[in-house]
């Protein structure tokens, strides 16, 4: 295993070296005064340090925003660098095999249910959340279905789930999804390569800015082969949280793009349909990644609904 993790490691370090070096003229992320934030690392009850992003105004209603599977806290970045900062505080993180967060082998780090409700909770109580809006985005909708299977709706003011599906149907699979998979789980570093390529192409409808692409790049590379194939197989491989949405008693708006080529937007329409008072928001020829597409529209509802769920506005 020790040999394993090795060569995983080495292969991604070889592949975000190719990346790096297709491009000379790639960019660090500029962050300006309104971008920095306070780190925050988060021990969770199975032995993990996850790295936790602190953003915003400190007294401003909270937000807590759920990344997606192979993508990293870097996603929310047109959020993190937006005025949204000036209102809200905001606690990004990245999860369990992704970023900077740790990144064990084993399956059993992401095939229980249960160790991605406690992770969440641990994010929660070690940023001093006291009621936050969760945005779960995609793979962030199985993190947040867990974290209501485990500790119910009680201490949160509201949820957005974004480009999410609230049960597995093959039928809600978009094209992306199921000509990515093998690929992102391959050992072939340059198969690797070339299906995480084709998956950040295909999370957006219109392309990516160049230098939005290498970064997106740069961050699914960081999450090694094997978590990935964790992510999607065994005990991950089925689920449905039918009846937590459904027992929800918090406000909660449902995004999603009617180009999303990973998740069909009927699943948006099945999750707003099962959620009591559910407010469902559609992208017009926007993929999986509405806050990446129309960063304007979509920080402006987001707003709303916060300051709405959280009591702050009529």
């Amino acid at each position: 295993m020790r040999q394993k993790a090795r060569w995983s490691f080495l292969w991604t370090a070889i592949a975000i070296v190719l990346v790096l070096a297709a491009s000379p003229t790639i960019q660090r992320p500029t962050f300006g005064a309104r971008e920095q934030y306070a780190p925050l690392l988060v021990k969770t009850p199975d032995g993990l340090t996850i790295r936790a992003q602190v953003w915003g105004n400190p007294s401003g209603p909270e937000i807590l925003f759920i990344h997606g599977f192979s993508q990293s806290y870097l996603s929310w970045i047109k959020q993190t660098s937006s005025d949204l900062t000036k209102t809200f505080r905001i606690v990004t993180y990245d999860l369990r095999g992704h970023g900077g967060s740790d990144k064990p082998l084993n399956t059993r780090y992401y095939q229980n249910d249960r160790v991605w409700a406690d992770e969440v909770a641990a994010v929660i109580q070690a940023a001093n959340l006291k009621r936050p809006v969760v945005v779960a985005w995609s793979y962030g909708g199985r993190v947040i279905g867990n974290y209501l299977r485990y500790y119910g709706d009680g201490h949160l003011a509201g949820l957005n789930l974004v480009d999410i599906r609230s049960k597995t149907d093959p039928a809600w699979d978009g094209e992306v999804t199921r000509n990515t998979a093998a690929a992102m789980t391959s050992d072939d570093v340059a198969m690797n390569i070339e299906g995480t390529s084709e998956f950040v192409r295909g999370v957006t409808d219109a392309p990516l800015s160049v230098k939005d692409f290498q970064l997106a790049l740069a961050y699914n590379m960081v999450v090694p082969t094997a978590v990935r194939a964790a992510l999607r197989g065994g005990a991950n491989s089925n689920m449905d949280f039918t009846a937590e949405f459904k027992k929800l008693k918090i406000p909660v708006l449902v995004t999603h793009g009617t180009k999303d080529a990973l998740i069909k937007v009927a699943a948006a329409r099945y999750t707003a349909s099962v959620v009591p008072g559910a407010r469902l928001s559609i992208y017009e020829n926007v993929g999986h990644a509405a806050f990446l597409e129309q960063p304007g529209r979509f920080n402006k509802e987001l707003a709303e609904f916060v300051l709405k769920a959280t009591g702050m506005h009529p």
